[in-house]
Formats: structure tokens, C-alpha cells, sequence
């Protein structure tokens, strides 16, 4: 049988090499080169495979699609955001920061499918089996029961796998697998994707479903080459700040489901616990002080009620601060411009801190108006609403007006469950900044030199 190697090949150009160089010889690009598995016969001179037969392709009224029944985690927030449960023969790979929870959703999940008379397997590379008992000891459910397997070897992983044969498969983590006849190290792109390949073709074998428990990088991206993501069905990102006890899953893609749902977990002391209601949290958290304002946001398809606070102080350093915490830092710069040019509401000289009570972070156009009003509100020194916190959303144009931002009513209706009545928003009423601001604090606003 001709023994496999291993090739070089140029991810810009697709040149190949017998050995790794700093720069490709076809393109001259730099660190281009990855690590590829061929077999003997795909080599130059060793006699390539007998060409295949051509196959008839089926229409696809003709297909019988399959319906598999989703394997359920008994985490409520988790099954939402696949969409209804794990696929069996599905991989989902689960991004998140070190320290985020990432292990011990996993752990949760495995435990309540053991519980639920599920066939588990937890493999671990990065921590020992003793390591993995202490972490379950403090986890609800059947914990305790998952088989585990702290191991690093590849094919060692694929021999367990095919011999257990579990429904659900958690690997934790893929960027610690090792692929032996790659000489490349753990971790490294060609590793990654070629041990994701392997687990794939396992998975669609055998229908497991698997969750691949991936690294991120400094900027927050999941670490390794994108095909990784191309490769798996689903993608979680686990979000949130580890000193703080809130945690948001969501859906970046999804094959089988939505990527609209957003779950939201706390951190305690048993685990990651589900927040069923998180606008009632953030609501009873939230303030009535100058500089503190709820948005009205959208996660997703969920509507979502958190506090946006300000504070605006005197300066002494040339150009001022501007420190924010949940929001985009360059929204906030633009707000600012039009706070002070269609608004009257100036703050071009004094430091700027913004943040999203709880640990939040909201992304979408439909904060800039919290944003302002909680600015606005943080210069004058003024408290908005009368016995209730204001509530509000919209998104600010460069030449002052209010647009409007999706789900409208679903928005509204989340606001007045919590007696949060009435709510600022782009209407007839307020079509401007100018006006919302003035609705909000009650107050003449001084003239704008044009």
C-alpha cells in the first residue's frame, strides 16, 4: 500500500511545495504556505487514480428528505438558539473567550442528555479527567455520569468515537487535537483543518452529533482558517465579560435553525443558570439618575430592555476621552456630532464614558438615540421621566432626523410590560433629535448657529 505524505500548498496561489518555505515560489506571498495530506498516488509520476464514472443527478423533488428528531440539552436558552435541539450527524463549534463558561455549558448539556438516557462522550485536550470531576461536582443533573476522555491524540479520538458510538460528542477543545502524520503543531492551520475533516466524516458516519468547543483571538474572531467555519453546520458564539455574571449565546450561522435567537445566561455558583427574563433584570437594576436612560433593543427576534448610563465630566486632557462599554466607540463619536450640531448639546471639551448596564453589548443602529438622550440628559443634569425611567430607540441621521428601526411594536409592547409608557421613538412627535431631546428633558434647548 503506498505510504500517504504530505505536501505544501499556497492558500493565494495554490502552488506546491515538498517542504514548508517563509515564501511561496509560485506568488512570492509570504506565510501562505499550509500543510496538506496526499496520498502516493496523487504525486507527479506515481500513476493517478482511474477516472470516475459519471453520476446521474437527481432532482431534488425526488430527494426523500429525512426527518431526524432534534436531541434536546435540557438548557432551554441553548435549544433555542440551535433552533430547537442538537441534529444528530450535526457539528456545531462553540466560540468564546477563556474563562467564559464555554466548558461548562458543554459539561451542562452532556450531563442532562446522560440523565435524559443519551450515550455522551466528553473529550478533553486541554484539562485531565480529575480536572473535568471537580468542574461537574458542582454541576446539576447527571454530570458525573458523562464518560470522559482526556486525550489529544486524533486517531485516537476517531477509535473511541467509532467504538462508543455516542449520540453527542463534545471536543474540547478542536485547536488541541493532533493529526500524527501532519508535522505541523497542535493548533496550527493545517491541524485545525484537517482534524475537523476527520470529525466531520466520523459524525456523518455514525449520525453524532458534535460540539466542537473552538479558541478565539485577541480581536474576538474564532481562531483558526475559515474554512472551519464553512465546514461545521452551526456556529455559537458565548459572549460576556468574566467579571460579570451575564453571558449571551448566539447564533452566527445555522443551518438548521435561525440566527435571529440570542440566549442569556447568568454565571452562579452551580453553573450557568438560564435568564428567562432578562429585561426584568436590567429594568429593576436600572437607575434614576442624570445620565441613565433604557434602550429598547433588539437581540436578535428577542426584545430586550437594559439601562444605557453616561457620565460627562470636566477635562483636562487635550483631545478629551471618549470610554464606552457595550456600544461601538466610533457610534458614539457620530452621536456626539449630532448631539452638538442639530441639538444644541455640546460636549467637545469634556470627558465622555458610556456603558450598557450588565455587560451587555448592542450592536445595532437602534441604540444611538438611548446614547444621546443619556448624554444629553448626563450634561444638563437633568432626570428623565417623572416616576419611571425613560424608554427609547431609534437611529440617528447625520442631519439630525430619526429613522426608524425594525420591530417597532415588539419593541413597544416589551416596554410597556414593564411600565414603561410612553416611549421615545421616531414618530410625528419626535422627527427629530431636537424634538426627542426636548421631550425627554422638558427643557428649552438653546438655539444652533447655523
Amino acid at each position: 500500500m503506498p505510504r500517504a505524505t504530505t505536501v505544501f500548498v499556497c492558500s493565494a496561489c495554490a502552488a506546491e511545495t515538498p517542504r514548508w518555505m517563509g515564501q511561496c515560489p509560485g506568488c512570492n506571498a509570504w506565510n501562505t504556505l499550509v500543510e496538506e495530506n496526499r496520498g502516493a498516488a496523487a504525486r507527479k509520476g506515481g500513476g493517478g487514480a482511474p477516472r470516475a464514472a459519471a453520476t446521474r443527478p437527481t432532482r431534488l423533488a425526488e430527494v426523500a428528505a429525512e426527518r431526524h428528531a432534534r436531541l434536546h440539552t435540557g438548557i432551554g436558552e441553548l435549544d433555542r438558539v440551535l433552533g430547537g435541539g442538537l441534529v444528530p450527524g450535526s457539528l456545531v463549534l462553540l466560540g468564546g473567550s477563556p474563562g467564559i463558561g464555554k466548558s461548562t455549558l458543554t459539561n451542562m448539556a452532556l450531563g442532562n442528555l446522560e440523565g435524559a438516557g443519551r450515550k455522551t462522550l466528553y473529550v478533553s485536550g486541554e484539562e485531565s479527567a480529575a480536572q473535568i470531576r471537580l468542574r461537574a461536582e458542582r454541576l446539576p443533573g447527571a454530570a458525573l455520569q458523562v464518560p470522559v476522555l482526556a486525550e489529544t491524540d486524533l486517531d485516537t479520538v476517531l477509535a473511541t468515537m467509532e467504538a462508543e458510538a455516542p449520540d453527542v460528542c463534545v471536543v474540547d477543545s478542536v485547536q488541541t487535537l493532533h493529526a500524527s502524520d501532519l508535522t505541523g503543531a497542535a493548533g496550527s492551520v493545517g491541524q485545525v483543518r484537517e482534524v475537523a475533516d476527520r470529525i466531520t466524516r466520523v459524525a456523518k458516519q455514525r449520525n453524532i452529533a458534535v460540539l466542537l468547543v473552538g479558541h478565539v483571538t485577541k480581536e474576538g474572531a474564532l481562531a483558526g482558517p475559515r474554512v472551519l467555519e464553512h465546514l461545521v453546520d452551526c456556529v455559537l458564539q458565548f459572549e460576556g465579560e468574566r467579571e460579570r455574571t451575564y453571558r449571551t449565546l448566539r447564533a452566527l450561522k445555522n443551518r438548521f435553525g435561525s440566527t435571529n435567537d440570542v440566549g442569556v445566561f447568568e454565571m452562579k455558583s452551580g453553573g450557568l443558570v438560564e435568564v428567562q427574563d432578562a429585561s426584568a433584570r436590567f429594568v429593576g437594576e436600572a437607575t434614576r439618575a442624570p445620565g441613565s436612560v433604557v434602550l429598547a433593543a433588539m437581540e436578535g427576534s428577542r426584545p430586550l430592555l437594559v439601562e444605557v448610563q453616561a457620565l460627562v465630566s470636566p477635562s483636562e486632557l487635550v483631545p478629551p476621552r471618549r470610554v464606552v462599554n457595550g456600544i461601538d466607540r466610533n457610534r458614539l463619536a457620530l452621536v456626539l456630532a449630532v448631539l452638538a450640531r442639530h441639538a444644541g448639546i455640546g460636549a467637545g471639551s469634556a470627558d465622555v464614558f458610556v456603558n450598557v448596564a450588565g455587560g451587555v453589548r448592542i450592536d445595532e443602529p437602534g441604540a444611538d438615540l438611548a446614547v444621546a438622550l443619556a448624554v444629553a440628559s448626563a450634561v444638563r443634569g437633568v432626570t428623565m421621566g417623572e416616576s419611571t425611567p425613560i424608554a427609547c430607540f431609534g437611529e440617528i441621521g447625520l442631519t439630525g432626523e430619526l429613522r426608524s428601526v425594525a420591530h417597532d411594536d415588539r419593541r413597544r409592547a416589551e416596554a410597556a410590560k414593564f411600565g414603561l409608557s410612553p416611549v421615545l421613538s421616531p414618530g410625528p412627535e419626535t422627527p427629530t433629535l431636537r424634538a426627542a431631546v426636548r421631550a425627554a428633558l422638558g427643557a428649552p434647548l438653546a438655539r444652533v448657529a447655523a
